[in-house]
């Protein structure tokens, strides 16, 4: 019996299976490489704390996801790069198990190198489609840009998503949209796969934070240092006031 021809879980079946606890969530595999590993921390890192504001979501990367009985004894398939899964509570997770999470993720994105392209838009992309059903699969290859790609589930197939006058894939699972941006992330320079709002509006870094509050803290500092200065300047011109009124024999203090 293949993966494709199991039947459903029944109810008691879903009982009987096991969860993160009990099954493997390390395969002691490493990442290829080091920007293949800083681009899927970049996708986790900005997404996560959107997610969190809204207390509605997970997003995870280079873990298991376990979705059917056979893959349990097989183990013949590995985690996606990067994934996310909105209406579900925000908790700390060894592997993602569709059964026990009573969900499969909304949005799947591989991240392509030599060895893993070809399996990547073939095999790992109808296993997406036709066993998780995952909502929005999409492939991003980070040494070329160009190879970059989205699809939307419908009517049980995979339809490609249609780039928008400003070249982003949007994403309807997150509201947001997909961009490819040029710029330094970790001090490395490269075209980066990043998470934009439909405003225009990137998903920030942790660090992208951090300069953002201090600039802000330097703003609030120079506005508090020009109030207190106006301020002085404000009690000079009162003070040399009150001088010149005097000197006119004119006590200021009895002045409406």
């Amino acid at each position: 019996m293949t993966l494709a021809t199991l039947p459903a879980p029944t109810e008691e079946d879903v009982f009987l299976l096991p969860g993160e606890d009990q099954l493997p969530s390390d395969d002691d595999q490493t990442m290829e490489t080091q920007r293949h590993k800083m681009q899927m921390d970049l996708l986790i890192e900005s997404l996560d704390p959107w997610l969190a504001e809204r207390e509605d979501g997970y997003v995870g990367g280079n873990m298991f996801i376990y979705f059917s009985q056979a893959q349990i004894k097989t183990q013949d398939f590995k985690g996606p790069d990067f994934f996310a899964v909105t209406g579900v509570p925000k908790r700390e997770r060894k592997s993602w198990v569709v059964w026990q999470e009573e969900k499969a993720p909304d949005v799947v994105i591989e991240l392509l190198s030599p060895s893993t392209a070809q399996y990547d838009k073939t095999e790992k992309k109808a296993v997406y489609q036709d066993k998780m059903r995952v909502s929005e699969y999409y492939w991003y290859d980070p040494w070329n840009p160009e190879d970059f790609s989205g699809f939307t589930l419908t009517n049980g197939r995979y339809q490609p998503l249609e780039f928008n006058n400003q070249g982003w894939l949007l994403s309807q699972s997150l509201n947001l949209a997909l961009v490819r941006w040029a710029g330094a992330y970790r001090d490395v320079e490269a075209v980066w796969l990043r998470w934009v709002t439909l405003e225009g509006e990137l998903l920030p870094t942790a660090q992208e934070l951090a300069i953002q509050a201090t600039q802000q803290a330097e703003e609030e500092r120079r506005r508090a240092l020009e109030a207190t200065q106006q301020d002085e300047t404000e009690r000079r011109r009162v003070e040399i006031l009150s001088a010149k009124l005097r000197e006119l024999g004119v006590d200021p203090d009895t002045l409406d």
